[in-house]
């Protein structure tokens, strides 16, 4: 089983160590084997922020924040030239996945990344996407053909409805568990406020846990 926390924190727009310092909070606080953030979520959805690097020092406090909790944290970052999901765990930062469905104003400075992507976590295999990638029936059909029993999304958005439909689409179409992690409050890209509504799915559909639309809100549960 794993337990699993789609998480939203407050988010301060450029500022890293800041984000850093509530990931890092936020981590302890959702006592999960796995902890989803949003995309961008350590920069906020600023097209011209910082790039980062795994090795980032200021980083740290979440792999600290990691090794305390013995857990995972998928957190969003531009890295060189691409909207990136990291993988944080007690070891460290490495890249997990790299979105590859961009919007219109992405696409001026980022590009896409190349192949949907896997990894394993307490025994379940668990499928990564960006945001519009879980709008896009082809990746959703890609990432399901390699064996998963979740799709885990990192998301930004306005429209609850948006979110909700895609997130049974995936459910039900492939009989797999969907987790999304979506950004709640103010940001750019003309969110103001996103929605938030992060929200864990069972394989037929059914919500299990969804938070509101106020960033400090998470949907937790337990994926056997």
């Amino acid at each position: 089983m794993l337990a699993l926390a789609a998480v939203q924190p407050p988010c301060a727009s450029f500022d890293i160590d800041r984000n850093v310092a509530e990931h890092a909070r936020t981590i302890r606080a959702a006592c999960a084997g796995l902890v989803v953030f949003p995309e961008l979520s350590l920069t906020g959805y600023e097209l011209d922020a910082e790039s980062l690097s795994c090795a980032d020092p200021r980083l740290t406090p979440l792999i600290e924040a990691c090794s305390e909790t013995d857990s995972i944290a998928l957190v969003g970052a531009p890295v060189d030239s691409h909207i990136a999901m990291l993988r944080v765990d007690a070891s460290g930062i490495t890249v997990a996945y790299h979105k590859m469905w961009l919007g219109d104003a992405e696409a001026e400075r980022f590009e896409p990344g190349g192949k949907p992507a896997v990894i394993t976590v307490g025994g379940l295999r668990l499928g990564l996407a960006i945001c519009k990638d879980t709008g896009v029936s082809q990746h959703l059909a890609d990432t399901a053909a390699l064996g998963i029993d979740a799709y885990v999304g990192a998301v930004c958005e306005d429209d609850a409805a948006v979110l909700d439909e895609r997130a049974h689409r995936a459910a039900t179409g492939h009989g797999i568990w969907v987790a999304l992690a979506s950004f709640a409050g103010p940001t750019g890209g003309g969110y103001d406020p996103a929605v938030g509504h992060s929200s864990i799915r069972r394989p037929d559909g059914v919500v299990v846990a969804q938070a509101g639309a106020e960033p400090g809100e998470m949907a937790r549960a337990t994926l056997p």
